[in-house]
Protein backbone atom coordinates (compact mmCIF):
# COMPACT_ATOMS: atom_id res chain seq x y z
CA UNK A 1 0.00 0.00 0.00
CA UNK A 2 1.41 3.50 -1.11
CA UNK A 3 1.38 6.12 1.41
CA UNK A 4 1.92 9.48 0.11
CA UNK A 5 1.29 11.90 3.26
CA UNK A 6 1.06 11.56 6.79
CA UNK A 7 -2.11 12.64 6.87
CA UNK A 8 -3.31 9.96 4.35
CA UNK A 9 -1.63 6.86 6.65
CA UNK A 10 -4.34 5.53 9.55
CA UNK A 11 -2.57 4.74 13.09
CA UNK A 12 -4.64 2.34 14.76
CA UNK A 13 -3.79 2.57 18.93
CA UNK A 14 -4.66 0.20 21.39
CA UNK A 15 -4.64 1.84 24.89
CA UNK A 16 -4.92 5.66 23.61
CA UNK A 17 -6.98 6.57 25.99
CA UNK A 18 -4.72 5.94 28.96
CA UNK A 19 -2.16 8.18 30.80
CA UNK A 20 0.72 7.36 28.07
CA UNK A 21 -1.87 7.20 24.93
CA UNK A 22 -3.37 10.70 25.12
CA UNK A 23 0.69 12.01 24.79
CA UNK A 24 0.94 9.57 21.86
CA UNK A 25 -2.31 11.08 19.76
CA UNK A 26 -0.84 14.19 20.70
CA UNK A 27 2.49 13.99 19.14
CA UNK A 28 0.77 11.82 16.06
CA UNK A 29 -1.65 14.71 15.75
CA UNK A 30 1.18 17.63 15.53
CA UNK A 31 2.54 15.18 12.46
CA UNK A 32 -0.78 15.01 10.94
CA UNK A 33 -1.41 11.32 11.10
CA UNK A 34 -5.08 10.04 10.91
CA UNK A 35 -5.70 8.04 14.47
CA UNK A 36 -8.31 5.68 15.42
CA UNK A 37 -8.54 4.84 18.74
CA UNK A 38 -8.95 1.24 19.55
CA UNK A 39 -10.76 1.23 23.70
CA UNK A 40 -13.33 -0.66 25.45
CA UNK A 41 -15.61 2.24 25.88
CA UNK A 42 -15.02 5.04 23.15
CA UNK A 43 -18.07 7.08 24.79
CA UNK A 44 -15.22 8.08 27.27
CA UNK A 45 -12.56 9.29 24.87
CA UNK A 46 -14.25 12.70 23.77
CA UNK A 47 -11.34 14.51 25.41
CA UNK A 48 -8.81 13.31 22.76
CA UNK A 49 -10.20 14.99 19.80
CA UNK A 50 -9.20 18.31 20.59
CA UNK A 51 -5.65 16.84 20.25
CA UNK A 52 -6.43 17.36 16.43
CA UNK A 53 -8.17 18.83 13.93
CA UNK A 54 -11.85 18.07 13.43
CA UNK A 55 -12.10 14.61 12.06
CA UNK A 56 -8.37 13.66 12.79
CA UNK A 57 -8.93 11.40 15.61
CA UNK A 58 -12.06 9.32 16.04
CA UNK A 59 -12.37 6.13 18.40
CA UNK A 60 -13.73 2.27 17.77
CA UNK A 61 -15.03 -0.35 20.52
CA UNK A 62 -12.11 -3.10 20.77
CA UNK A 63 -11.43 -5.53 23.45
CA UNK A 64 -8.03 -7.46 23.61
CA UNK A 65 -9.92 -10.51 24.96
CA UNK A 66 -11.94 -10.29 21.69
CA UNK A 67 -10.06 -10.97 18.10
CA UNK A 68 -12.97 -10.09 15.94
CA UNK A 69 -13.34 -7.03 17.24
CA UNK A 70 -9.23 -6.54 17.38
CA UNK A 71 -9.43 -7.47 13.75
CA UNK A 72 -12.42 -4.52 13.19
CA UNK A 73 -10.74 -1.72 14.68
CA UNK A 74 -6.98 -2.96 12.62
CA UNK A 75 -9.11 -3.24 9.50
CA UNK A 76 -7.52 -0.48 7.04
CA UNK A 77 -5.12 0.57 9.29
CA UNK A 78 -1.40 1.50 8.37
CA UNK A 79 0.03 1.53 11.15
CA UNK A 80 -0.76 -0.30 14.32
CA UNK A 81 0.43 0.61 18.18
CA UNK A 82 -0.06 -1.32 21.04
CA UNK A 83 0.10 0.83 24.23
CA UNK A 84 -2.57 -1.70 26.24
CA UNK A 85 -0.97 -2.72 29.96
CA UNK A 86 -2.57 -3.04 33.47
CA UNK A 87 -0.59 -3.01 36.83
CA UNK A 88 -2.81 -5.43 38.34
CA UNK A 89 -5.03 -8.08 37.81
CA UNK A 90 -9.30 -7.86 37.99
CA UNK A 91 -11.56 -11.17 36.95
CA UNK A 92 -10.76 -11.48 33.33
CA UNK A 93 -8.29 -8.63 33.07
CA UNK A 94 -5.05 -10.76 33.49
CA UNK A 95 -2.34 -10.04 33.37
CA UNK A 96 -2.14 -13.12 30.28
CA UNK A 97 -5.09 -12.14 29.31
CA UNK A 98 -4.38 -8.76 28.51
CA UNK A 99 -0.25 -8.27 28.16
CA UNK A 100 0.21 -11.92 26.21
CA UNK A 101 -2.81 -13.42 24.60
CA UNK A 102 -3.77 -9.28 23.97
CA UNK A 103 -0.68 -8.52 22.69
CA UNK A 104 -0.59 -11.98 20.45
CA UNK A 105 -4.05 -11.01 18.72
CA UNK A 106 -3.07 -7.40 18.10
CA UNK A 107 0.43 -8.61 16.28
CA UNK A 108 -1.83 -10.77 14.34
CA UNK A 109 -4.05 -8.52 13.15
CA UNK A 110 -2.04 -6.01 12.24
CA UNK A 111 -0.10 -8.65 10.25
CA UNK A 112 -3.37 -9.67 8.63
CA UNK A 113 -3.67 -6.20 7.31
CA UNK A 114 -0.26 -5.72 6.43
CA UNK A 115 0.13 -3.03 8.79
CA UNK A 116 3.38 -2.07 10.65
CA UNK A 117 3.53 -3.16 14.41
CA UNK A 118 5.39 -0.77 17.19
CA UNK A 119 4.62 -2.46 20.41
CA UNK A 120 5.31 -1.11 23.79
CA UNK A 121 6.27 -3.48 26.48
CA UNK A 122 8.57 -2.93 29.85
CA UNK A 123 11.99 -2.73 31.30
CA UNK A 124 12.09 -5.96 33.45
CA UNK A 125 9.96 -8.02 30.94
CA UNK A 126 11.28 -11.21 31.39
CA UNK A 127 10.04 -14.65 30.68
CA UNK A 128 11.86 -16.29 33.78
CA UNK A 129 10.96 -13.55 35.97
CA UNK A 130 8.85 -14.45 39.57
CA UNK A 131 6.66 -11.54 38.43
CA UNK A 132 3.68 -12.56 36.54
CA UNK A 133 3.45 -9.14 35.25
CA UNK A 134 7.45 -9.34 33.78
CA UNK A 135 6.43 -12.79 32.43
CA UNK A 136 3.30 -11.66 30.05
CA UNK A 137 5.14 -8.63 28.66
CA UNK A 138 7.91 -10.93 27.86
CA UNK A 139 5.36 -13.48 26.06
CA UNK A 140 3.35 -10.23 24.88
CA UNK A 141 6.90 -9.35 23.12
CA UNK A 142 7.79 -12.96 21.70
CA UNK A 143 4.23 -12.66 19.86
CA UNK A 144 4.68 -9.56 18.52
CA UNK A 145 7.85 -10.80 16.86
CA UNK A 146 6.40 -13.71 16.26
CA UNK A 147 3.93 -12.33 14.12
CA UNK A 148 5.65 -9.15 12.88
CA UNK A 149 8.97 -9.97 12.36
CA UNK A 150 9.81 -5.87 11.92
CA UNK A 151 7.92 -4.68 14.99
CA UNK A 152 9.40 -1.94 16.68
CA UNK A 153 9.10 -2.62 20.73
CA UNK A 154 9.63 -0.17 23.12
CA UNK A 155 10.63 -0.76 26.96
CA UNK A 156 10.31 1.99 28.84
CA UNK A 157 11.11 2.27 32.77
CA UNK A 158 8.80 4.06 35.41
CA UNK A 159 7.05 6.91 33.37
CA UNK A 160 6.11 9.60 34.67
CA UNK A 161 3.90 13.18 33.95
CA UNK A 162 0.87 15.11 34.66
CA UNK A 163 -1.44 11.88 35.81
CA UNK A 164 1.36 9.33 36.28
CA UNK A 165 0.98 6.77 38.87
CA UNK A 166 4.14 7.01 40.26
CA UNK A 167 5.16 10.51 41.65
CA UNK A 168 1.38 11.37 41.72
CA UNK A 169 0.49 8.14 44.35
CA UNK A 170 3.52 9.01 46.78
CA UNK A 171 2.96 12.21 46.87
CA UNK A 172 -1.23 11.77 47.81
CA UNK A 173 0.14 9.14 50.72
CA UNK A 174 2.12 11.69 51.72
CA UNK A 175 -0.62 14.09 52.14
CA UNK A 176 -1.95 11.45 54.73
CA UNK A 177 0.95 9.63 56.09
CA UNK A 178 3.62 10.61 58.57
CA UNK A 179 5.51 7.93 57.05
CA UNK A 180 6.28 6.15 53.45
CA UNK A 181 7.64 2.75 53.34
CA UNK A 182 10.82 1.83 51.18
CA UNK A 183 10.44 -1.86 50.44
CA UNK A 184 13.34 -3.58 50.60
CA UNK A 185 15.42 -0.63 51.66
CA UNK A 186 14.43 1.44 48.79
CA UNK A 187 18.01 0.89 47.28
CA UNK A 188 15.94 -0.63 43.98
CA UNK A 189 17.38 1.61 40.80
CA UNK A 190 15.11 3.26 38.51
CA UNK A 191 15.56 5.53 35.39
CA UNK A 192 12.21 7.29 35.24
CA UNK A 193 11.30 8.32 31.51
CA UNK A 194 9.04 11.45 30.95
CA UNK A 195 5.60 10.76 29.01
CA UNK A 196 6.37 13.09 26.39
CA UNK A 197 9.51 11.45 25.87
CA UNK A 198 8.36 7.76 25.13
CA UNK A 199 5.42 9.37 23.31
CA UNK A 200 8.02 10.96 20.75
CA UNK A 201 10.01 8.12 20.71
CA UNK A 202 6.60 6.03 19.29
CA UNK A 203 5.95 8.83 16.94
CA UNK A 204 9.48 8.71 15.60
CA UNK A 205 9.06 4.92 14.84
CA UNK A 206 5.77 5.85 13.19
CA UNK A 207 7.71 8.36 10.75
CA UNK A 208 10.02 5.14 9.83
CA UNK A 209 13.31 6.66 12.18
CA UNK A 210 13.39 3.57 14.09
CA UNK A 211 14.75 -0.08 12.88
CA UNK A 212 12.78 -2.80 12.40
CA UNK A 213 12.48 -5.85 14.56
CA UNK A 214 14.75 -4.18 17.28
CA UNK A 215 13.65 -3.48 20.98
CA UNK A 216 14.64 -0.24 21.93
CA UNK A 217 15.02 0.44 25.98
CA UNK A 218 13.39 3.78 27.06
CA UNK A 219 15.03 5.57 30.31
CA UNK A 220 15.58 8.98 31.70
CA UNK A 221 19.23 10.80 31.78
CA UNK A 222 19.43 9.58 35.73
CA UNK A 223 19.81 6.84 37.68
CA UNK A 224 17.84 7.18 41.13
CA UNK A 225 17.30 4.71 43.77
CA UNK A 226 13.68 4.42 45.26
CA UNK A 227 14.55 6.11 48.45
CA UNK A 228 16.76 9.15 46.33
CA UNK A 229 12.56 9.46 44.30
CA UNK A 230 10.91 9.87 46.98
CA UNK A 231 13.07 12.42 48.51
CA UNK A 232 12.80 14.54 45.62
CA UNK A 233 9.53 13.93 45.62
CA UNK A 234 9.11 15.13 49.23
CA UNK A 235 11.44 18.27 48.77
CA UNK A 236 8.96 18.70 45.82
CA UNK A 237 6.05 19.15 47.73
CA UNK A 238 8.00 20.53 50.66
CA UNK A 239 6.88 18.00 53.10
CA UNK A 240 8.54 15.84 55.58
CA UNK A 241 7.94 12.60 56.09
CA UNK A 242 9.95 9.05 57.12
CA UNK A 243 11.55 7.00 55.19
CA UNK A 244 10.62 3.24 56.71
CA UNK A 245 12.58 0.57 55.34
CA UNK A 246 10.57 -2.26 54.93
CA UNK A 247 11.66 -6.10 54.32
CA UNK A 248 10.82 -7.76 51.25
CA UNK A 249 8.83 -10.68 53.44
CA UNK A 250 6.75 -8.45 55.22
CA UNK A 251 6.04 -6.17 52.71
CA UNK A 252 4.64 -9.18 50.66
CA UNK A 253 2.44 -9.99 53.70
CA UNK A 254 1.18 -6.75 53.78
CA UNK A 255 0.65 -6.92 49.43
CA UNK A 256 -1.65 -9.75 50.20
CA UNK A 257 -4.32 -7.90 51.97
CA UNK A 258 -3.36 -4.58 49.69
CA UNK A 259 -4.11 -6.41 46.50
CA UNK A 260 -8.04 -6.45 47.24
CA UNK A 261 -8.24 -3.04 47.83
CA UNK A 262 -10.21 -1.12 44.49
CA UNK A 263 -6.97 0.45 43.39
CA UNK A 264 -4.13 -1.32 45.01
CA UNK A 265 -1.43 0.64 46.76
CA UNK A 266 0.51 -2.66 45.95
CA UNK A 267 0.67 -6.15 45.26
CA UNK A 268 2.51 -9.41 45.89
CA UNK A 269 3.53 -9.28 42.47
CA UNK A 270 4.70 -5.17 42.51
CA UNK A 271 6.74 -6.87 45.42
CA UNK A 272 8.62 -9.22 43.32
CA UNK A 273 9.05 -6.13 40.53
CA UNK A 274 11.00 -4.28 43.45
CA UNK A 275 13.49 -7.25 43.60
CA UNK A 276 14.96 -6.15 40.16
CA UNK A 277 16.39 -2.69 38.82
CA UNK A 278 14.33 -0.95 36.39
CA UNK A 279 16.99 0.87 34.44
CA UNK A 280 18.64 0.66 30.61
CA UNK A 281 20.60 -2.34 29.56
CA UNK A 282 24.21 -1.31 29.14
CA UNK A 283 24.02 -3.09 26.26
CA UNK A 284 20.78 -1.26 24.73
CA UNK A 285 22.95 2.01 25.29
CA UNK A 286 26.02 0.38 23.70
CA UNK A 287 23.74 -0.49 20.51
CA UNK A 288 21.50 3.16 20.86
CA UNK A 289 18.62 1.61 21.38
CA UNK A 290 17.50 4.37 23.56
CA UNK A 291 15.69 7.56 23.67
CA UNK A 292 19.41 9.02 22.54
CA UNK A 293 19.42 6.73 19.56
CA UNK A 294 16.38 8.09 18.19
CA UNK A 295 17.54 11.65 18.57
CA UNK A 296 15.78 12.76 21.46
CA UNK A 297 17.27 14.44 24.75
CA UNK A 298 14.89 13.06 27.45
CA UNK A 299 13.98 15.54 30.21
CA UNK A 300 14.75 15.09 33.57
CA UNK A 301 12.35 14.56 36.52
CA UNK A 302 13.24 17.92 38.21
CA UNK A 303 12.62 19.64 35.62
CA UNK A 304 9.15 18.69 35.45
CA UNK A 305 7.41 17.39 38.69
CA UNK A 306 7.13 20.43 39.53
CA UNK A 307 4.68 21.26 36.86
CA UNK A 308 2.09 18.85 38.23
CA UNK A 309 2.78 17.92 42.28
CA UNK A 310 2.69 21.65 43.36
CA UNK A 311 -1.01 20.50 44.55
CA UNK A 312 0.52 18.37 46.61
CA UNK A 313 2.04 20.86 48.64
CA UNK A 314 1.44 21.29 52.28
CA UNK A 315 -1.18 23.65 52.33
CA UNK A 316 -3.15 21.24 50.66
CA UNK A 317 -4.14 20.07 47.42
CA UNK A 318 -4.91 23.83 46.11
CA UNK A 319 -1.88 25.37 47.52
CA UNK A 320 -1.72 27.49 44.61
CA UNK A 321 -3.67 31.24 44.95
CA UNK A 322 -6.70 29.71 43.72
CA UNK A 323 -8.04 29.03 46.86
Amino acid sequence: MTIQSNSETLITIFGGSGFLGRHVVRALCKRHYRIRVAVRRPDLTNYLQPLGRVGQVHAVQANLRYADSIAAAVRGSHIVINLVGILYQRGKQSFSAVQAYGAEAVAQAAAREGARLIHVSAIGADAESPSLYARSKAQGEAAALAARPDAVVFRPSVVFGPEDDFFNKFAAMATISPVLPLIGGGETLFQPVFCGDVAEAIARAADGAAKAGTTYELGGPEIFSFRELMEIMLTTIDRRRLLMPLPYGIAKLQAGLLQYLPKPLLTPDQVELLKIDNVVSRAATREHRTLEGLGIAPHTVQSEIPHYLWRFRKFGQFSRQEA
